[in-house]
C-alpha cells in the first residue's frame, strides 16, 4: 500500500472488501460427506493460518466442543462438521475452547444431541455469514451490536420466549467474534501492504 493512498476511504474500501470476502457460504460447504483427511484439507485451504491437524479436530470432538462424525460411516464428517469448524475457526482466535463449548451450548444445547438446538447449525452459520459481511462496517459505525438487527434476527427464528435470551446473548457473542475476526484481518492486511 503506497503512503498516498493509505486514507481512511481506502481503509473504508478495503475493511469492505474483507467483510464480505471473508466467509463461506453455506452453501459452498461440500454437500458430500468427508473423511477426516478431506476435513483437515478443506480447512487448511481455506485457513491459512490455523494448521489443522487430525488431533486438534479429535480433540474437539473428545472435549465436546463439536460434534462427533457419524457413527459406522466411513466418511462420517458431514456439512454439520464443517459448519461447527468454520464457526470454530472464526472463534479459535479469541475464544478458549472452555468459552466456545459454552457459546455453542446457548444455542445449540448438548453437542451431540441434534434434537435440542433451539437453531439450526445451518441457520447459525448463515446468521453468522451475513454478521461476518457487514462486520467491519458495523465496526466503522461504532454499531458494536445493532439491537434492532439482533430482534429482527429473533423474530424471524420463531422462538419460545424461554430461549430468546439464550439466542440473543449467542448472537452478541456472535456478532463480536466477527468484529473480532475481520479487524484482525483488516490489521494483517495493513500490515502486509504497508511500505515503510
Amino acid at each position: 500500500m503506497d503512503e498516498d493512498k493509505f486514507t481512511v476511504e481506502n481503509i473504508n474500501l478495503l475493511s469492505k472488501e474483507i467483510s464480505e470476502n471473508s466467509i463461506i457460504t453455506y452453501e459452498e460447504l461440500p454437500q458430500y460427506d468427508l473423511f477426516l483427511s478431506q476435513v483437515i484439507d478443506y480447512l487448511n485451504d481455506k485457513f491459512e493460518a490455523d494448521n489443522y491437524t487430525n488431533n486438534i479436530v479429535q480433540n474437539y470432538i473428545k472435549s465436546e466442543v463439536i460434534s462427533k462424525p457419524e457413527d459406522s460411516k466411513k466418511r462420517g464428517y458431514t456439512k454439520l462438521h464443517l459448519a461447527q469448524l468454520v464457526l470454530l475457526s472464526y472463534m479459535r482466535p479469541i475464544l478458549t475452547s472452555e468459552e466456545i463449548k459454552k457459546v455453542f451450548r446457548l444455542a445449540f444445547n448438548e453437542i451431540n444431541d441434534r434434537d435440542d438446538d433451539i437453531i439450526s447449525w445451518e441457520n447459525a452459520y448463515k446468521i453468522f455469514s451475513d454478521m461476518q459481511k457487514e462486520s467491519l462496517d458495523d465496526f466503522i459505525k461504532n454499531k458494536f451490536c445493532d439491537k434492532e438487527k439482533l430482534e429482527k434476527i429473533i423474530d424471524v427464528l420463531d422462538l419460545k420466549e424461554s430461549d430468546k435470551e439464550r439466542i440473543s446473548v449467542f448472537l452478541v457473542v456472535m456478532t463480536l467474534v466477527s468484529q473480532a475476526s475481520a479487524i484482525k484481518k483488516l490489521v494483517q492486511k495493513i500490515v502486509k501492504d504497508y511500505e515503510t
